[in-house]
């Protein structure tokens, strides 16, 4: 318990005394498209508070190690990640984070109850360590180009038959870097009626037999989803999974071309995701304060409206009362014109699921890497 002088806590009441700071935020999961314009903003409005925020970009699987490593030699350079329930999960597991509740929770008040009812459970996966920023009902969804797919699979069996058919013509990322490649690997266990679908151990005889056979017809696995969107889009690949966020954004963009549509499996099961503040254990008082005052800015309506962004995060927010006409005028627009009119139909009639917790993630993501990804990575 952190000792306190007239009812403040020990670490606020330094920070009032400190010199401003620099925090270092590390972004593993894409957040910052949807964050950093936000972030900016709180540095311009608190410059007591804040001298000015550094932004890096880093795969999800290589920063729980550096981390670590830092906190081993008790230098944490780094403030802030915005992660996925990725790097969440691996950080977790090895006890990176700073427990942020109940410990900090008046710095986050009614905090539950501000979230959307769809996106609670999203903050329960963190269990404390983190704080949610941005949500997403994702996948497992199918893309692909309507030129050379004329009629889109509707079952996994059906994928997997289009897959052998056409060779190297399908493409998903490494699951534990890519949001659509998790998804996809979390939602077979519900489409192919697997024993529990949160026991990827015991309970995934079904989809890790189906992933090992549709290897056979999948060429490689790319790092990131960056990659697998430029290949659809230029034409070395017709088809690949996929979240709305990452339907939406690279067509907006314009890497891969705006004709291309989705297709949902039949009975399937959306897998929610979402992106979180986490902060790594091991910070001096002033640059903890400051995370954490930059923590509850992000989660205000004005720079949750924000999130909303070129789709890439569909819909964006994870709070309440911040509808898309809040929105800048060029994400409402990009919305109307690049947004599925289908996506608020399949999120009211089809269940919600959330992903698997964070040890039961870091098994399956290793198995994938040990049983299915092996030697086809690039």
């Amino acid at each position: 318990m952190l000792a306190t002088l007239a009812g403040v806590p020990a670490f606020m009441a330094t920070a009032a005394h400190a010199e401003p700071v620099t925090l270092n935020v590390v972004d593993v999961a894409g957040n910052l498209a949807l964050t950093q314009e936000a972030l900016e903003s709180f540095a311009a409005k608190n410059p007591n508070l804040v001298s000015r925020i550094t932004f890096t970009k880093a795969p999800a699987p290589e920063l729980p190690g550096k981390i670590r490593a830092m906190q081993a030699a008790g230098r944490t350079d780094i403030d802030l990640v915005l992660t996925g329930t990725d790097a969440l999960a691996a950080g977790m597991a090895l006890n990176l984070w700073e427990p942020m509740l109940p410990a900090h929770a008046a710095k986050f008040p009614n905090l539950m109850d501000n979230y959307l009812p769809s996106a609670r459970k999203m903050q329960d996966l963190a269990n404390g360590q983190a704080v949610m920023v941005t949500y997403m009902p994702a996948g497992p969804l199918l893309e692909y180009n309507p030129d050379k797919v004329k009629a889109p699979p509707k079952t996994p069996a059906e994928l997997l038959a289009w897959c052998k058919a056409n060779p190297n013509k399908l493409i998903y990322a490494r699951p534990a870097n890519s949001g659509p490649g998790r998804t996809f690997l979390m939602g077979l266990p519900y489409l192919l009626g697997d024993k529990d679908p949160k026991e990827p151990m015991a309970g995934w005889d079904k989809t890790w037999a189906y992933l090992k056979e549709l290897n056979s017809c999948i060429e490689y696995y790319p790092t990131g989803t960056g990659a697998v969107m430029k290949e659809l889009g230029e034409g070395s690949r017709d088809m690949t999974v996929t979240v709305t966020g990452w339907d939406i954004n690279p067509r907006a963009l314009g890497v891969v071309p705006k004709q291309f549509k989705v297709a949902a499996l039949g009975g399937f099961t959306w897998v929610n995701d979402a992106h979180y503040m986490a902060m790594p254990k091991g910070l001096p008082a002033a640059r903890q304060a400051a995370v954490m005052e930059l923590m509850a800015y992000l989660l205000k309506p004005e720079q949750q409206a924000l999130t909303y962004d070129s789709g890439y995060f569909y819909p964006g927010p994870a709070v309440k009362n911040v509808p898309l006409t809040a929105a800048p005028q060029k994400s409402q627009d990009i919305i109307k014109e690049y947004g599925r009119p289908e996506y608020a139909d399949w999120i009211a009639k089809q269940p919600h699921a959330q992903p698997l917790d964070d040890k039961a993630m870091v098994a399956a993501f290793k198995k994938w890497d040990q049983e299915i990804g092996s030697g086809k990575g690039k």
